[in-house]
């Protein structure tokens, strides 16, 4: 029972942290850190924190994020971006690395080069749960929300490789790139292709499996199997379930019926929103087992190493992008005629300042060996520069967005009228070819919905919809009168309420 009450406690308090977020439009990310950790700084003996390792925490939390993620990410946005997602993903993870390196050696003169490359490893890449949770309250203009989700899905592999060869030179003495080499290689290219031949494989479940609560199931347990196999045979995770997550999509699209895709995209919202809100929270919970090592003097010297090393952090990304924003616009490779070929100064800056750190930092610092060097330094300063990064980027990221005033992106509004007015003119074709009264009526009201998208409005705006919604409402208190007064019982009354909850939905002029 006591971890079943330890995680129902910590839920409620996440949810209601995360309605006063919304209330104050404040990115929950950064309220929920703030509320695990002063419940761990409570003065009480007895309070029930919930241990869990770092490597199911990596597993739980990480790799249903990933998977929705890749699940949601566009290939050809990708590809348009690769540059500035490249460099994010090799080149900033590298730069913090070595800066945070450095700078530590420099404040730490007793720290030997292995276990500093290991602390700016596990503090250089920005956390995908933290990037995408804080990026859905705050609207940034969609090349800006591509360019951070394409790396969050990537610089986590980069930097993990980085952590592991770091930490391997610490424990066996020696480091030599040469042996390296081939082993990073093997690592990409293998996760690749267990990504890719898993997902293939996994078509045939979405083919095989039609009921909705069994595809969950399914879904579920494909994603942490994928992680832990990956895991297993030495791979990197985050790139197999990234590959994995990218190839699945397209046959969820051609081959899952509609009314499973509803039901299982439905669930997966709600449990990737509560294992967010576990994660956070939980990454405020770890600055008690973190301070019980250190008496108060060394505390404080070590808070304050910390803090310079989440400032190193901070601007070491800023310098990086806005010195590649700038080069990039006067270079070769800027085309006034291609907008696409640079990023604009205000976009990139927007990019720099949304570094936030989260789970994959903090549980790469607990996993670090009993024995490793400076171990409750590396733990604590990994905590500072999470929660430093969700309380000063994550709180103020909003208000930069609103001071810039970037140009309105219409991008995905257009790419939306565009599908929706030939999906409209495929129906009208098809309805044309058909002489029955009931085909010229739907003819009528499609022809009008195909107005409605050539004048930038939404097709199911119309009178009669408008129609339909008053009469949905009017039949479910007539099914609910029929309910209280004992004619029908509660599984008659659920059997109708759904079916006129999907013409409610169909008749809703939302997108």
């Amino acid at each position: 029972m006591y971890i079943f009450e330890t995680t129902i406690a910590l839920l409620v308090g996440a949810a209601l942290l995360s309605s006063l977020a919304r209330r104050f439009a404040v990115p929950y990310p950064s309220l929920l850190a703030v509320g695990g950790a002063l419940i761990a700084l409570l003065p009480v003996q007895s309070l029930p924190l919930l241990e869990l390792s770092p490597e199911l925490i990596l597993t739980l939390f990480v790799a249903p994020a990933l998977l929705s993620a890749a699940h949601e990410t566009s290939l050809r946005d990708l590809r348009e971006n690769w540059g500035i997602i490249a460099s994010l993903v090799v080149i900033a993870v590298g730069l913090t690395t070595l800066a945070v390196a450095c700078v530590a050696r420099y404040l730490l003169p007793g720290l030997d080069w292995a276990p500093a490359i290991a602390l700016g490893a596990l503090l250089a890449p920005p956390d995908a749960i933290a990037a995408m949770a804080v990026l859905g309250q705050v609207n940034p203009p969609y090349r800006v929300k591509v360019v951070l989700e394409g790396e969050s899905l990537f610089n986590d592999a980069s930097s993990l490789l980085i952590y592991k060869l770091a930490v391997g030179a610490v424990i066996t003495g020696g480091f030599h790139a040469t042996d390296a080499l081939p082993p990073f290689f093997l690592l990409g290219f293998g996760s690749v292709i267990v990504g890719w031949a898993l997902a293939r494989l996994a078509k045939y479940q979405i083919l095989c499996v039609k009921d909705a609560p069994i595809a969950v199931i399914f879904q579920f347990a494909l994603t942490f199997g994928v992680w832990i196999l990956a895991e297993r045979l030495g791979l990197s995770g985050v790139i197999t379930i990234v590959v994995f997550g990218l190839t699945i999509s397209r046959y969820s699209t051609l081959f899952m019926p509609a009314r499973l895709r509803i039901s299982s995209f439905a669930i997966w919202d709600s449990v990737i929103f509560i294992l967010n809100a576990l994660a956070f929270t939980m990454i405020g919970l770890q600055l008690r087992p973190i301070l019980e090592h250190v008496d108060l003097n060394e505390a404080i010297r070590m808070l304050t190493l910390a803090f310079i090393l989440l400032i190193v952090v901070i601007a070491t990304r800023l310098v990086w992008v806005i010195a590649y924003t700038l080069a990039m616009k006067n270079t070769k490779f800027y085309n006034r005629e291609n907008k696409e070929s640079f990023l604009p100064v205000k976009s990139g800056l927007v990019i720099a300042w949304s570094g936030m750190r989260g789970i994959v930092t903090l549980s790469a610092a607990m996993a670090l060996p009993e024995v490793f060097p400076y171990r409750d330094f590396i733990q604590l300063t990994a905590f500072i520069v999470v929660l430093g990064t969700l309380l000063i980027q994550g709180m103020t990221l909003g208000p930069l967005l609103n001071r810039l005033r970037l140009p309105e992106d219409t991008k995905i509004d257009d790419e939306i009228n565009l599908a929706r007015a030939e999906a409209l003119k495929a129906a009208i074709s098809e309805l044309e070819a058909q002489a029955s009264v009931s085909a010229q009526r739907l003819l009528s009201e499609y022809v009008t919905a195909l107005r409605h998208v050539s004048d930038s409005k939404d097709p199911a705006d119309t009178e009669d919809n408008r129609l339909r919604r008053k009469a949905v409402e009017a039949a479910r208190k007539a099914i609910f009168d029929l309910l209280v007064n004992h004619h029908i019982n509660d599984e008659t009354y659920r059997s109708v309420e759904e079916k006129l909850d999907w013409i409610e939905l169909s008749a809703s002029n939302n997108h």
